[in-house]
């Protein structure tokens, strides 16, 4: 018998993006029922989710399913703590279908004996009680005829012990909460804005009301709930994990870069490596007690001080962050060499070294993805593209987009400095596409650009974000506009 699934779920039990499944519901290709997608349909679609043989699962769950079993086998379980009380509460949910099977039995069965008895006071050819007994009987047959069994249906039985859903409310986003990962870390890894301050239990900022479902403590806190708030149902999600399948959270989420409040961090150089002759990746490293919170695309402030080619004043430069949110302790960020400033050639000299401290503003700019499921194109000349990598990342956390294409103009020799990472994101996943250009005016590489979106993207309702130097973004973003791409759905940042 078919089950109803959100569509979240869904496109984990079929291993496919949520965005393509969203964007056939979009073009009614998929129905929903009250937010929810039959199993029976799914398999219409996906016809390959068989049965096959995988031991592992046949001794778990006897599903051979060697496809759906190997995409288990690939995610990190949960402590065997967690996974008991998974285990646990979902025993809990059959012992009570089980019970209640049993008293529907009890009923039906007292129901059968009872007909019996009045067809035979009536001589045994009263119609209406022959008519009903037909029906008892064709119905007992049915209820305990062997059917197929729904495939989805058991995957997703399996799923809710291996990872847990959780709903926030009231925004009405998802996210799977795996392995050892507590609510707050999952939270940031499939993209969430949550609000959090140092991640490790001390300052509170990341309490949230338990609605539905149980959570349990991974790790000790500090911060001293009230016995309101505990009446009330508040954890930190910074401090627990999911104790099971599926959990309802009320907490607020960021909506935009104004609900990000500003920071300043001492932070320390954890690594600096070469990408090309001309560009260096700066590794900064939060301390655990005091992250950084922001969104995708952002940017900050980086400075030191006491340095000696300012006599004592703060070296300060401002660079786009290329990491995702979802690691707010390790930062990136691409330099290119530039004699006339500081930061950049202490970078490139050997001056800042592994180890040393640097001081970090923010975060700002409002470079950020917006809410919405169109197809995205990201567009980034030079170091352009380290806003654009976060963004990117950030995406396929979110895993919204029914497809992602990048376009990356170098005009410089190491310009394309990243195209390993492209080729990677390309051969790995089937909804991102990517194409290299080359010129030495931002310009001109821009128009050639146009060109090359305008022969295969203009006839698509897609979001575009463009990023680099100001030659490059208006030229382009002016042939953007002057090909029909309404405004509110281009931004751009200078970098």
């Amino acid at each position: 018998m078919a089950q109803w699934v959100t569509v979240w779920r869904a496109a984990q039990l079929v291993g496919v993006p949520r965005g393509v499944l969203q964007q056939r519901v979009r073009t009614g290709e998929i129905e929903l029922n009250d937010g929810l997608v039959s199993t029976e349909t799914l398999l219409k679609f996906y016809p390959q989710t068989v049965l096959e043989h995988s031991g592992m699962l046949e001794r778990v769950t006897h599903i051979k399913d060697e496809a759906f079993g190997r995409r288990v086998r690939e995610r990190l379980l949960p402590s065997q703590e967690v996974l008991a009380q998974r285990v646990f509460r979902q025993s809990q949910e059959l012992a009570d279908a089980q019970r209640h099977l049993q008293r529907y039995h009890a009923l039906v069965i007292e129901l059968r004996d009872r007909l019996r008895e009045l067809l035979t006071q009536a001589g045994g050819d009263e119609p209406r009680l022959l008519a009903l007994q037909r029906q008892l009987n064709d119905g007992l047959a049915r209820a305990l005829a062997t059917e197929s069994v729904d495939v989805l249906d058991v995957m997703d039985d399996m799923l809710k012990v291996v990872s847990a859903q959780v709903t926030l409310r009231p925004s009405g986003h998802q996210f799977a909460v795996e392995g050892h990962d507590t609510l707050l870390q999952a939270g940031l890894r499939a993209g969430m804005k949550l609000n959090y301050g140092c991640g490790n239990g001390t300052c509170g900022m990341c309490k949230v009301r338990v609605i539905s479902g149980a959570v349990t403590k991974v790790m000790p806190f500090d911060y001293p709930l009230s016995e309101a708030e505990k009446q009330q149902g508040y954890t930190l999600a910074c401090a627990h994990t999911a104790a099971s399948s599926e959990i309802s959270l009320e907490t607020l989420e960021a909506h935009g870069p104004e609900d990000i409040a500003p920071q300043q961090i001492v932070t320390t150089v954890r690594a600096l490596r070469e990408l090309a002759p001309d560009t260096r990746l700066l590794h900064l490293q939060t301390p655990r007690s005091h992250r950084l919170r922001f969104l995708a695309g952002q940017s900050v402030t980086l400075g030191r001080v006491g340095s000696a080619d300012t006599a004592g004043d703060d070296v300060q430069a401002t660079y786009s962050i290329a990491s995702c949110p979802c690691d707010d302790r390790n930062l990136h960020f691409f330099v290119r060499r530039e004699d006339n400033h500081v930061l950049a050639r202490q970078i490139f000299d050997g001056t800042l070294k592994a180890g040393d401290a640097v001081n970090l503003w923010g975060p700002m700019g409002q470079f950020v993805l917006a809410d919405s499921t169109h197809p995205l194109v990201f567009a980034a000349c030079d170091t352009g593209f380290a806003p654009v990598k976060s963004l990117i990342e950030h995406a396929l956390s979110l895993d919204t987009a029914p497809s992602l294409s990048l376009f990356w103009l170098a005009t410089r020799s190491d310009g394309h400095f990243q195209a390993n990472q492209c080729r990677a994101w390309s051969e790995a996943l089937d909804p991102f596409e990517y194409a290299l250009f080359s010129d030495s005016s931002p310009a001109a590489g821009a128009r050639q650009m146009a060109a090359a979106m305008r022969a295969d993207l203009f006839d698509i309702d897609c979001d575009f974000y463009l990023a680099g130097p100001p030659d490059f973004v208006d030229a382009l973003g002016t042939a953007l506009l002057d090909a029909g791409v309404p405004a509110a759905q281009v931004v751009s940042e200078f970098v």
